[in-house]
C-alpha cells in the first residue's frame, strides 16, 4: 500500500501548480477527484500541439495536461449550478484535503472557500495557491508564471544578453512541491491534533524564497546580482567549456577537484597558484583563469575531456537536450519513463515521465493515466480505485 492511500483528495485547480501538487500526491497514492468546468475542462487541455491522439484518432487533449494530471479521476461541474456545487460541496464534506487556486476569494460566492467547507469538514486541510498570496497590496491579482520569475528576480539573473525565463514553469513547479510537502505537514498535525488547516501558498513568496544563494549573496554584500549566463556567482571553475567538437560542463565544487581539472588539461601548477588556489582567489581571477582552462580545453574532443573528468573524479558532462536526457542510460536504468496503461490512448498505453520518489526501492508513480473530461461524472462519490 503506498503511503497515502487513505488520503482524500479534492482538486479545484487548473493549469499547472495546483495540478501539480495533486499529482504528486496521487502518486503517493492518495485518491484525487480533479473538479473541472463543463465544456472546455482545465485550460491545460487546449495547450497544444502536440496533443495526445486518442483510439479513435481524435485528439486527448495537450501532451501539457497529460504532463500533470496523472492518477486522478475527472468530474465536470458548472459552476453557476447549484446543484453541480452542492455536489462538489458534499465531496468536499468527506475529503481530507482541498486544493484551489482561483483568484483570492474567488470561491466563496459557490460557497466552496475555506471558511464555509470548515464549517461542514473543520478536518479540512485547505490548500490555495494564489499568484501573491490571500494577504498585501497584490493579492487580488491574477499570477502567471512568466510574470512572476519577472517580478521575483529569477529572470534578472537568467539569460546571457537579456533576462530570459527558464525553459519550465519553475515558479509554478516550485510552488506545486512546496504546496504538497505543506499539505502533508498539515495532515502529519492533524493526526496530533484533530484539526485541519488554510494554508496560503503564493507564487511570488515561492520563487522569492528559492532565490537561495543568490538572495543570500545580495542580503549580504548589498549588491543585486545580475546576469552571468552559464557561470556560477560562488563557484570557479563551475560552467561550459568549448572542446574541439562541442561543449560540455565541468562543474569543479572544491579545490581538489580544481587540482585535479588542472592537472587533467597538463597545467598543474595552477594548482599551487595563490591567485587559483581556492575557490575564493579563482572567483577574483575569473577573467583570467578561465581563458587558460579554455585553451586547453579546445585541445581535447568532448568525449575525451569527459572520460577524464570521469576517470579524475571530476564532476562534469554532455549538454544534453530533452530526447538525450530521456534516452540517457541512467536515466533509463532509473526507469523514469513509465508506460501507463490508457485504453483510450492510441496504441493503449501513455509514455510519463515519473516523479522523483522512491521508497523502499518503489517509484512512487500513480497507475491511472489522466483522465478523459468527466470520465467520472457518472460517479460522484469517494470509493477505494
Amino acid at each position: 500500500m503506498k503511503p497515502l492511500a487513505n488520503l482524500r483528495v479534492l482538486e479545484l485547480a487548473r493549469i499547472l501548480a495546483g495540478p501539480w501538487a495533486g499529482q504528486m500526491l496521487a502518486d503517493l497514492g492518495a485518491d484525487v477527484i480533479k473538479v473541472e468546468r463543463r465544456g472546455a475542462g482545465d485550460d491545460t487541455r487546449g495547450w497544444g500541439p502536440p496533443f495526445v491522439e486518442g483510439a479513435d484518432g481524435k485528439k486527448l487533449g495537450a501532451a501539457y495536461y497529460h504532463s500533470c494530471n496523472r492518477g486522478k479521476r475527472s468530474i465536470t461541474a458548472d459552476f453557476e449550478d447549484e446543484a453541480d456545487m452542492e455536489r462538489v460541496r458534499t465531496l468536499a464534506r468527506d475529503a481530507d484535503i482541498v486544493i484551489e487556486n482561483f483568484k483570492t476569494g474567488g470561491l466563496k460566492r459557490y460557497g466552496l472557500d475555506y471558511k464555509s467547507l470548515k464549517a461542514i469538514n473543520p478536518r479540512i486541510i485547505y490548500c490555495s495557491i494564489t499568484g501573491f498570496g490571500q494577504t498585501g497590496p497584490y493579492a487580488p491579482r491574477a499570477g502567471y508564471d512568466y510574470l512572476i520569475q519577472a517580478m521575483g528576480g529569477l529572470m534578472s539573473i537568467t539569460g546571457i544578453d537579456e533576462p530570459t525565463r527558464a525553459g519550465v514553469a519553475v515558479a509554478d513547479l516550485f510552488t506545486g512541491i512546496y504546496a504538497a510537502g505543506a499539505i502533508l505537514a498539515a495532515v502529519h498535525r492533524r493526526h496530533e491534533t484533530g484539526e485541519g488547516a488554510w494554508i496560503d501558498m503564493a507564487l511570488l513568496d515561492v520563487q522569492t524564497s528559492v532565490l537561495a544563494n543568490q538572495a543570500m549573496n545580495h542580503l549580504v554584500s548589498g549588491e543585486a546580482p545580475g546576469l552571468m549566463g552559464n557561470a556560477h556567482p560562488n563557484v570557479v571553475p563551475y560552467q561550459p567549456f568549448e572542446t574541439s567538437d562541442g561543449r560540455a560542463i565541468v562543474a569543479v565544487g572544491n579545490d581538489g577537484q580544481f587540482a585535479r581539472f588542472a592537472s587533467i588539461l597538463g597545467v598543474p601548477e595552477l594548482a599551487d597558484d595563490p591567485d587559483y588556489q581556492t575557490n575564493a582567489a579563482r572567483i577574483v581571477n575569473r577573467e583570467r583563469l578561465i581563458p587558460i582552462l579554455s585553451e586547453r580545453t579546445v585541445r581535447m574532443t568532448r568525449a575525451e575531456l569527459l572520460a577524464a573528468l570521469e576517470r579524475e573524479g571530476v564532476p562534469g558532462g554532455p549538454i544534453n537536450n530533452i530526447a538525450q536526457a530521456l534516452a540517457d542510460p541512467h536515466v533509463q536504468a532509473r526507469g523514469m519513463r513509465v508506460e501507463l496503461d490508457a485504453p483510450h490512448v492510441a496504441g493503449g498505453t501513455l509514455p510519463q515521465v515519473r516523479g522523483p520518489i522512491v521508497i523502499d526501492g518503489e517509484p512512487m508513480v500513480a497507475e491511472r493515466a489522466p483522465p478523459m473530461l468527466g470520465a467520472d461524472d457518472d460517479d460522484w462519490e469517494w470509493r477505494a480505485i
